[in-house]
C-alpha cells in the first residue's frame, strides 16, 4: 500500500502557491476531497485556539475552538453546492500528544456539522508502516493530489504536488482501504479523548495552520 508514493514525480510549491492552486483545482470539478492526516506535533500559529492550548489555558482553548464554526459550515456548503464529498481519516498515536488531544475538540465541531472524520490507530497499521509511515496527502479526484510538508519546527511550508493519474489512484485506492478500517469520530472522542487530563502548555511545542 503506498508503494508508488515516494517515488512519485511531483512539483514543490510553497504555501501561497499551494493554497492558490488548491482552489482553482478545488472549484473544477474534482469529484470527491479525501485527506489523510497522520503527524502528532504541528503548530497552528493564528489560530486563537491553539494559541490558548499552547500556553496552557485548556479552558479558553476548548471555548475558541468553537471560533470557526460558521466558517466551517460554509465550507461545507459549498463542497456541497460543488457536489465534492470530503472524507478526512487521522492517524492517531499512543499515548496521544497533547497536540492531537486539542485537535480533536476542533475537529468535533467540524463532524457536528457533518463532515465525514474517521479515527484509525497507528498500532493497526503497524505493518503498513514497516518502512515509513503512510503519507500525509490531500487528494482531489483524479486531479492533483498534495503532500502536506513542514519546516523542521513543525510549521505548515506549502506541498509536493502530484499529477500523474496512477499514483494518484493508487494512493486513492490506499485511502479507500484505511477508511474502511477506521472507527466513528465520536466513538473514539469519548472513549479517547474525554477522559483524558487537559494538558499542560506546550511553549515550543508544535500544527498546520489553517488544516481545520
Amino acid at each position: 500500500m503506498f508503494d508508488s508514493f515516494p517515488n512519485g514525480v511531483s512539483e514543490r510549491m510553497d504555501r501561497p502557491t499551494y493554497h492558490a492552486d488548491f482552489g482553482q483545482v478545488y472549484t473544477s470539478g474534482i469529484g470527491f476531497l479525501n485527506k489523510l492526516e497522520r503527524g502528532q506535533h504541528f503548530k497552528e500559529r493564528g489560530f486563537a485556539s491553539w494559541e490558548a492550548f499552547a500556553t496552557g489555558d485548556w479552558t479558553r482553548a476548548l471555548s475558541l475552538a468553537e471560533e470557526r464554526r460558521d466558517d466551517y459550515a460554509q465550507e461545507l456548503q459549498k463542497a456541497a453546492q460543488l457536489g465534492v464529498p470530503h472524507r478526512r481519516l487521522r492517524v492517531v498515536e499512543f499515548p496521544i500528544t497533547p497536540y492531537v488531544q486539542w485537535e480533536f475538540f476542533v475537529l468535533r465541531v467540524r463532524v457536528d456539522l457533518g463532515d465525514d472524520i474517521k479515527v484509525l490507530d497507528a498500532r493497526k497499521i503497524s505493518d503498513i508502516e514497516k518502512d515509513r509511515p503512510v503519507p500525509e496527502v490531500v487528494i482531489l479526484g483524479d486531479v492533483a493530489m498534495y503532500e502536506v510538508v513542514y519546516d523542521d519546527d513543525g510549521n505548515a511550508a506549502g506541498a509536493n504536488r502530484f499529477t500523474e493519474r496512477a499514483l494518484i489512484r493508487e494512493t486513492s485506492l490506499g485511502f479507500d482501504t484505511l477508511y474502511e478500517r477506521g472507527e466513528g469520530f465520536y466513538a473514539f472522542f469519548d472513549r479517547e479523548i474525554v477522559p483524558l487530563a487537559p494538558p499542560q502548555g506546550l511553549g515550543a511545542q508544535t500544527g498546520f495552520p489553517g488544516s481545520h
